[in-house]
C-alpha cells in the first residue's frame, strides 16, 4: 500500500473513532449507527452484551436516558491498517456521566469509566471507512450517578 494512502486510511480510522464519541455526548446517539457496517457490532463481554446490526446498534445508543449527559476523553488512539479494505485500533478512553441532567452545569466528580476499545473497520466499496466491530474493555467502572434535585 502507497504511503499516503495508508495516511489516509488511518485518519479515517482515527476520525470514526472520534466521531463516536462525539455522536454519543454532543449529537445524536443513535446516528453512531451510521458509523457502523450493515452486520457492525458492539460488545462488552464483561458485561454480556453484544449488540449486532445497524438498525439493533441504532436502536441500543438511542435508548439512553434524555436526562443524561456524558463527555468522554479518548487518548493513546493507534490505528493500523492491515490490508487495502481492514484496520484495527485501540484507543484509551475516560467517560464522565449523570442521569437526571437539568441543562446546568453540576460539581465535577470522578469518572464512571476508564478503559479501552478494540475495533476492527473495513472500507467500503465506495472507499468510506466504517466500523465493522468495536469491543469495550474496562479496566475501572462504577454506577452512573444521579443528580439530586
Amino acid at each position: 500500500m502507497d504511503p499516503l494512502d495508508r495516511l489516509l486510511a488511518e485518519r479515517a480510522c482515527e476520525r470514526l473513532v472520534l466521531d463516536f464519541v462525539h455522536r454519543l455526548d454532543l449529537g445524536e446517539p443513535s446516528s453512531v449507527a451510521e458509523l457502523f457496517t450493515e452486520d457492525g457490532s458492539w460488545a462488552w463481554p464483561e458485561g454480556e452484551r453484544l449488540v449486532e446490526g445497524r438498525e439493533a446498534l441504532r436502536a441500543y445508543f438511542g435508548s439512553r436516558p434524555a436526562d443524561r449527559v456524558s463527555r468522554r476523553l479518548m487518548s493513546n488512539v493507534l490505528a493500523t491498517v492491515t490490508s487495502p479494505d481492514t484496520a484495527t485500533a485501540t484507543s484509551y478512553f475516560t467517560t464522565y456521566r449523570i442521569d437526571g441532567h437539568a441543562g446546568t452545569m453540576v460539581p465535577a466528580g470522578p469518572p464512571v469509566q476508564v478503559g479501552h476499545y478494540e475495533d476492527t473497520f473495513h472500507q467500503s466499496s465506495d472507499g468510506t471507512w466504517l466500523l465493522a466491530s468495536r469491543t469495550l474493555f474496562l479496566a475501572f467502572g462504577g454506577p452512573t450517578p444521579r443528580v439530586q434535585a
